[in-house]
């Protein structure tokens, strides 16, 4: 039995490796687990940046306008990090190299994700 558990799982993490959907996500957490990630659903829209982000809503034809009320490209880490109007819930954004580690690191990070979850 636990070598079934086993092989389901390596089978389970080689898909996830080499899968063509939840990149955003994989870039976070590579590995699968069956323990819970603990994430709501405003975690698992902000990280996957699958929202209501105007970058995404124009990559779907379902806005004319990528970028943001306040002139910038309206991306999850742009609310997070630099709109004029999140301003009370900003945190310190990363510089481009960086990136996906400060991703990770606020992924794992209670205080971090609730400062998130107030971004509307």
């Amino acid at each position: 039995m636990l070598e079934e558990w086993k092989g389901l799982l390596e089978e389970w993490q080689t898909l996830w490796k080499n899968g063509d959907t939840g990149r955003k996500i994989y870039n976070i957490m590579p590995s699968v687990s069956l323990h819970p990630t603990n994430w709501i659903r405003e975690d698992v829209i902000f990280f996957s940046q699958n929202g209501p982000f105007h970058a995404y809503l124009k990559r779907f034809h379902l806005s004319d306008s990528d970028y943001c009320s306040c002139g910038g490209i309206g991306t999850a880490l742009h609310y997070a990090t630099e709109c004029i109007y999140t301003v009370s819930w900003h945190m310190r954004k990363p510089a481009p190299n960086f990136e996906q580690e400060w991703l990770k690191r606020v992924a794992n990070n209670l205080v971090s994700r609730q400062r998130i979850r107030g971004i509307r």
